[in-house]
This record gives C-alpha cells, sequence and structure tokens, in this order.
C-alpha cells in the first residue's frame, strides 16, 4: 500500500508535467502554424508613439474687433522622425540647406560657431551662454578652454558627418545641433524652417521622394498689423527656453514641447493659458525597423481663444500722435526760451504717458507711452533691439502704468476731498493768500506761485493757490489725507490685469522704508503733491475717474471679453467690480467738482478749455524736481455726466500746455472723432463744432 501510494505521487508529477508541455506545444502550434502570420505582423509594430498636432493661438483685438496681435497663414519645413531614412540623415539635412539658401530662405541656425575670415571655426560673440551650454556635461562635455575647433571636432564626429565641404560641413552641425537641443524624435518634430514662401512650398513638394522625412505644415504665424500702436501693453511672444520649460514643468502639467512658443510679456504672457489653445495629438505605429505603418488622429488641436482689449485703436493712435507731438514740442519751445531764459524751460522734455479711462466701467480705452517703438521690429530686428536696450530715453518702459511722476498741483482734488469731509474746511473757508505761508516761519516759508489774497476752495482749485492748499493739508494732517488718497486709488494698484505700479504715497510710512524721517512740513508739501508722492499715469486716470464717478472706484481693466477662436461664443466678459468708496459725501464731491470745472472756465486750464464745445472739468499740477518741472493734467467729460476720464503726465514738459493740448487731442478724438490719417496727420469725419458729431463719437467709443 505504501509502495503503491509513493509511485502514484511520481505518476501525479509526471502528469503534470506532461500537462505543462503539451500546453506549450499547443500555444508554440497557435502562435507559428495557425496564427503565425497575424502574430509575425504585430512583431513589427513595436511601438506607438503620439505625435503633436499644433493649435492655433488665439488672437488679441481691440474692443471693436481690429486686429493688434493676429496669426498669419504661413508654411513651415518640418522633419518628422518617424519619415526619414536615418542612415542617409546627414545627406537629407544637406539637400535641404542647398535648395533653401538657393531660394534666399531662411533656416533655423542657432550653432554659436562661424567660420571666419581665414577659414577656421570661432565662437560667435554675445553667445557666452550657448557656448557654455555646448560645451557643457550634459552635451558636449568639455572643459571651459576647449576652442570652436575642438568643438566641432566632437560635433563631427557625434554626428558622423563625413565628405562635405567645410561651411557645408558646419552647417549640418548645426542643424543635427539644433535637432538634439529640442529633443528631437517620433513624438517631436523638429522645424527647420518656420517661415518660406509658397513657391518654396512647391519644389519641397515636387522633390519629396528624395527628401525622406521632410514635411511641409501649414502655420499660423504671430503678426501684429501696426507694431507701434500699443507695444508695451501687447508683449511678445517667443520660444519658450529650457529654463523656462524646467522651471514650470510645462511638459507634465501645461502640454508643451521644447520648440514651443509661449507668451514673454504684456498682454501675451498674462492671458498665456487663454490664447495658446490646447495640442491635438496622433498615434503613428512604427515597426521594428523604423518604418512607419499607419497614423490616427487621437484627439484634434482645440485652438485658443481669442481676447478682445478694451483699447480703442483710433483713439489709441490719436494720444500715440498726440503724445509725441507734444513731449518733442516741448523740447522745441524750452531750447528756443532757455537760449534766452537759461534752462529748465522744457529742453530736456523726451518722455511722457498717458491713460484715458471709460468713466461707466473704468476700462482702459487708450495708454500710450513716449518714446515708444515698433512690436515688429523689436521680435525681428537684433540691432533694433541693442538700440531701444541703449537708449537713454528708456523706450522699452512702460510709463503709462509703470512710470511714476510727481504729480504736483493735480493731486489738490483729493485733499480737497478729504479735508472736506474731515470738517477741515468747509466749501466757504476762506484762506488768505499772502504769497508766502509762514505758519512754520522762519524757518521754513514756502511759496504760492501767486498773490490770490483772501479765496475759498473753488477758486484755489482754479487758480491752484499753494498757500491754500498748504493750510488745508497742515489741518487736515497727513493720516487723514492718505486714508482718502488710497480709495481714491493713488498709491495702490488698481487692478489692472497685467503688470503695474503701486506708486508712491508721501508719508511717514513712505519716508521711514527709504531710509528718512518725516518732518511737519513735509505734510504741507505732500498736500501740493510733492514731497514723496510719485503716481503712474494709469492711476492719476482711475483717481480722476472716481471723482467723476461720485466717489466709487471700479477695478480698472484693459481687458473687454474672451471668446471661442471663432469670436461667435462669449468665454467670458469683464464687469464693472467695485474696487473702493472715497467716503466722501455728494455735497462734498460736488464743491470739488465744480472747483475742477473753473479750472477749466476761468483757471490754469480756461485758455484751453474754456470755449471748449463739451463741457471739460480738470485740474493742471506742476512738479519741481531734477531739471525742468513735470506738467499734469487731469480731467472728465462731459461735466455734467462724465464718459471719459484723462491722465496725462509730461516728464520735464515745463509748460502746462503741451500736457493739455494732449488731453484736448484725447477729447476731440472720443467726441468728435478725431483720428490719423495714413498720412500721420490728424483728421476729422466732420466739422470739430458739429454737436451731432459729439454725440456719434461718444457712442462708438463707449463699447
Amino acid at each position: 500500500m505504501d509502495k503503491f501510494k509513493e509511485n502514484s505521487r511520481y505518476f501525479i508529477s509526471a502528469g503534470v508535467v506532461i500537462v505543462i508541455m503539451l500546453v506549450y506545444v499547443l500555444r508554440l502550434v497557435d502562435w507559428q502554424l495557425i496564427n503565425g502570420a497575424e502574430f509575425r505582423s504585430l512583431a513589427d509594430k513595436t511601438r506607438s508613439p503620439i505625435v503633436t498636432m499644433d493649435a492655433a493661438r488665439g488672437e488679441i483685438l481691440d474692443v471693436n474687433g481690429v486686429g493688434l496681435a493676429v496669426n498669419k497663414t504661413g508654411y513651415a519645413i518640418v522633419f518628422e522622425k518617424a519619415y526619414m531614412d536615418t542612415k542617409n540623415e546627414n545627406k537629407t539635412i544637406y539637400q535641404m540647406i542647398s535648395l533653401l539658401n538657393s531660394l534666399n530662405e531662411k533656416w533655423t541656425d542657432e550653432l554659436p560657431i562661424k567660420i571666419n575670415n581665414k577659414g577656421s571655426y570661432e565662437f560667435i560673440k554675445d553667445k557666452e551662454k550657448d557656448i557654455k551650454k555646448l560645451k557643457s556635461k550634459d552635451f558636449l562635455n568639455m572643459n571651459e578652454y576647449a576652442t570652436a575647433d575642438d568643438c566641432m571636432a566632437e560635433l563631427i564626429k557625434k554626428y558622423k558627418i563625413n565628405g562635405y565641404p567645410k561651411k557645408e560641413t558646419r552647417d549640418i552641425v548645426s542643424v543635427r545641433y539644433n535637432m538634439e537641443k529640442n529633443w528631437f524624435g517620433v513624438s517631436n518634430p523638429y522645424i527647420f524652417a518656420p517661415d518660406v514662401k509658397k513657391d518654396t512650398v512647391a519644389i519641397v513638394s515636387e522633390n519629396s521622394p528624395i527628401l525622406p522625412g521632410v514635411t511641409v505644415k501649414v502655420t499660423t504665424m504671430r503678426e501684429n498689423p501696426d507694431g507701434t500702436v500699443i507695444p508695451h501693453v501687447m508683449g511678445t511672444v517667443g520660444a519658450i527656453s529650457k529654463e523656462e520649460y524646467d522651471v514650470l514643468e510645462v511638459k507634465e502639467e501645461k502640454g508643451y514641447a521644447l520648440n514651443d512658443t509661449l507668451g514673454k510679456s504684456g498682454i501675451e504672457k498674462k492671458y498665456e493659458d487663454t490664447l495658446r489653445g490646447k495640442s491635438g495629438e496622433k498615434v503613428v505605429e512604427i515597426n521594428n525597423k523604423g518604418s512607419l505603418v499607419s497614423e490616427a488622429i487621437k484627439s484634434p488641436p482645440k485652438n485658443g481663444n481669442t481676447v478682445f482689449l478694451t483699447i480703442d485703436s483710433r483713439i489709441q493712435k490719436v494720444l500715440n500722435k498726440s503724445l509725441a507731438d507734444n513731449v518733442n514740442g516741448a523740447q522745441a519751445y524750452g531750447r528756443s526760451v532757455s537760449a534766452v531764459r537759461g534752462p529748465k524751460h522744457g529742453e530736456d522734455c523726451v518722455a511722457g504717458g498717458a491713460v484715458v479711462l471709460n468713466v461707466k466701467d473704468f476700462s482702459v480705452l487708450a495708454a500710450s507711452t513716449y518714446p515708444s517703438y515698433d512690436l515688429n521690429k523689436y521680435k525681428n530686428d537684433k540691432n533694433y533691439y541693442s538700440t531701444l536696450i541703449n537708449d537713454k530715453a528708456k523706450p522699452l518702459i512702460n510709463r503709462a502704468f509703470n512710470g511714476i511722476f510727481t504729480p504736483g498741483s493735480s493731486f489738490k482734488p483729493a485733499v480737497a476731498m478729504a479735508a472736506l469731509q474731515e470738517n477741515s474746511i468747509t466749501n466757504s473757508t476762506v484762506i488768505d493768500c499772502t504769497h508766502v505761508y509762514e505758519r512754520f516761519a522762519p524757518s521754513f516759508t514756502p511759496k504760492c506761485m501767486g498773490h490770490h489774497g483772501p479765496i475759498s476752495l473753488n477758486t484755489a482749485l482754479a487758480k491752484s493757490c499753494n498757500i491754500f492748499f498748504f493750510e488745508t493739508g497742515f489741518r487736515t494732517g497727513i493720516e487723514n489725507m492718505n486714508l482718502y488718497c488710497k480709495r481714491l486709488g493713488l498709491g495702490v494698484k488698481t487692478g489692472l490685469e497685467i503688470d503695474e505700479s503701486a506708486g508712491k504715497l508721501a508719508g511717514p510710512q513712505q519716508r521711514t522704508s527709504m531710509g528718512g524721517t518725516w518732518q511737519g512740513g513735509d505734510t504741507i508739501q505732500a498736500a501740493i503733491g510733492q514731497s514723496d508722492n510719485q503716481f503712474s499715469p494709469l492711476q492719476l486716470a482711475t483717481y480722476c475717474a472716481t471723482i467723476a464717478n461720485n466717489g466709487t472706484r471700479l477695478q480698472t481693466h484693459i481687458v473687454n471679453k474672451i471668446t471661442d477662436y471663432s469670436q461667435k461664443n462669449i468665454v467670458s466678459k469683464t464687469a464693472p467690480k467695485v474696487a473702493d468708496n472715497a467716503g466722501v459725501s455728494q455735497k462734498n464731491i460736488d464743491y470739488v467738482k465744480s472747483g475742477m470745472r473753473s479750472v477749466a472756465t476761468s483757471g490754469t486750464a480756461s485758455s484751453m478749455f474754456r470755449n471748449y464745445g463739451i463741457a471739460i472739468a480738470g485740474k493742471t499740477g506742476t512738479a519741481e524736481g531734477p531739471g525742468s518741472d513735470n506738467v499734469t493734467f487731469i480731467g472728465f467729460a462731459p461735466y455734467e455726466n462724465p464718459e471719459i476720464a484723462v491722465a496725462v503726465v509730461l516728464e520735464h514738459g515745463a509748460t502746462s500746455r503741451f500736457s493739455n493740448t494732449v488731453a484736448k487731442d484725447i477729447f476731440d478724438a472720443y467726441f468728435y472723432g478725431k483720428s490719423v490719417d495714413d498720412k500721420g496727420n490728424f483728421v476729422f469725419p466732420t466739422p470739430a463744432s458739429s454737436a451731432g458729431s459729439a454725440v456719434s463719437g461718444a457712442s462708438s467709443a463707449s463699447h
């Protein structure tokens, strides 16, 4: 019995082995005989990489749909790994370089090495960063003393380039270098030439049988129809850097590739996620020999959304021209006067900024900076960029939003509102202007520009009496003044969607941050818009619009709405949003507005606006500093039912008529349809005296 049990275990074990072997034999028969052909085919299809399909970038338009940054259909020559003959890759590249050179077309060449006049390799100047990367451990792993010849020898060996002349060898190396740098692979095609002509496309297509892997791709090229309209706001789009790629971890989170582009500044950067869309994907089947078997779209690309700004291009162009004309006018006037009367009459005026807001919703209708630049030249001309960088007037600074200026007397309406609300003065308070303020005598005796005698608030605003506001500021105190100033939008950011300055609001806190000490006399200087007060034209326009809007400050914005790429469906629309309230009674606001109206009818701006067809309310400002005085104008119109608010600053403009003229040109553009023609001249669609044109002009600019 025991022997039977022992033998049965052997029989069972043997049976199990036989069954397992039988299963394997049957499986092999199935694999090799029954379904052999099918499995051999599957064995060939060893890879299924995913290839990205580009989405069109959303466009940027003005409030009326005029293109500011649009897409131009173009053609790019692309190398696709799945289709290339890897054994003859260098030959294909050589053929393409030769073809494009013969057609005077540009191809991507970023190798920091060139052939000098002696026929030797040398590094290209100003390419230190690229040279360091080329020698780095992650690329050639060469020491920092390696020469251009050393690097080329290593690159030629790395890419197995043989039998070509020196120049052609260098060019092939450049393409291979760029391909590797941009992670060229089946899933990541390489853009050899980003923008070629239709004739070139036809020639490449005709020669496609001898150019394996070379394909023509329909692209959308970013284009600014007029690069001078509002370059600081628009911003630029550029190739994503390796640093940006690594820091943002965009490969995993956002779906970027190393050959992608992204917004670098302005609206292009701020609304990158909105504009860029979503790339599509297609799956390609590659066999074990590297040949393409099939391809199928996994998900189609989704184009980016379109951003409509609140900017009105017509008004913007008028503001650009007027600001430039009046900066240059102030400079020319200063030179002529200074020859007789000495310096500080505007001869040093080289810059300015201005902003126009819609009072109904605090949208930016126009925002200009001078000096400015051409966005198209900035993107395409390296010499132009170098010129801008080295320009002492700093044209790349957005003075409208980021430049800060001492406001001078344009600050006085804010002080008046604070003083009235805190009962420091009333509308009928009379202060005697004797030309010299003696409260701090004899150590400090600041003066007024005039000798006004006993005056009340309305006349003090109209004549811009310093003595009245010295005393008003002293009675109110710096803390109370600043409380209302912040509510009005001074010394705080306005909420604009893109970068802006917070400005500087004079007071103990600001002075301490500068390493100084606040003194009693500083308060009265702050009350006339001097001391440490410095604000951007955007803040000044917001402050003026808040007064016009009866003390309610809305959030300033420059984006009107976002639609899908077709512009048919609204994705989002910016609604007016209350940012703060001045906390001043309507009666006191009306007192201040009345004083600002007197500025235009009988005061410091009356020569410009006394007989203007629309009722204007405003305030001029002259601020002392190094060089000629800054001149400022803030204003709103119409007085009874305000629609727009304007702020203009001319740095070292000296004479207020130049800043006032910029404001007048804006009122002309908004109410009377003033525009700039193709020759750069101001024109009106109808006579400026026409009341009807005022109505139509206002409605067209109030979207």
